[in-house]
Formats: structure tokens, C-alpha cells, sequence
């Protein structure tokens, strides 16, 4: 399980349990994939309930780098994520709650 302390949120994607982590390279990579937009107006998106499926995959994605995962994006277009589209989505929100709050929820 994740460490919420360490940032850490844990999303379990085809049976596989994996650790995510916004470091500030995969935030780099994350600002990369928003096209022009930034971190603060993603976090805004989240805050204000408008985010969109985009913004969820590309936080999971992100996340993913973090914790080490090699993968791209389009290798989650076919995975099981256990939860859902609602763990993936609070997966996302806690990525975010975690790396700029400073652990916990």
C-alpha cells in the first residue's frame, strides 16, 4: 500500500497493485501532456468538480511515471483498473491532494 506521507496513492490495474507518485519530473511530464495548460489550473479543474476523463488519465499517467512505471498512456486504453472509473478518479484527486498538501487525505 502507498505511503500517503511519501505522496503515495496505490491503484490496482489488472490484478497488479501499483504505487503512484507525483515527483516533479512526472509533473513536468503531466504539464507536457496538458497542452499549454498548467498544474494550478488542473488542480482548479479538480477543486471546482469540472475535470474531464482527460485530466483523470493523465494524473493516473503521471502518477504512474512517478512510481517508475515505463508505460504510456495508450497502455491503459485495455486495463482493468479495480474500482472503476470512480478509484481511478479518486486516485487522481488524491495524486493531487497529496503532492501539494503534504500527506494524508
Amino acid at each position: 500500500m502507498g505511503n500517503p506521507w511519501a505522496g503515495e496513492v496505490t491503484l490496482v490495474l489488472d490484478g497488479t497493485s501499483f504505487d503512484l507518485k507525483l515527483t516533479l519530473g512526472a509533473l513536468a511530464e503531466l504539464e507536457s501532456a496538458l497542452e499549454g495548460e498548467t498544474v494550478l489550473e488542473l488542480i482548479e479543474r479538480f477543486e471546482a468538480g469540472r475535470f474531464s476523463t482527460r485530466d483523470v488519465l493523465a494524473l493516473i499517467v503521471a502518477g504512474l511515471r512517478g512510481g517508475g512505471w515505463q508505460g504510456r498512456s495508450a497502455d491503459l486504453l485495455s486495463v482493468e483498473i479495480e474500482g472503476g472509473v470512480l478509484a481511478a478518479t479518486k486516485a487522481a484527486a488524491q495524486l493531487l491532494a497529496r503532492a501539494f498538501a503534504g500527506g494524508g487525505d
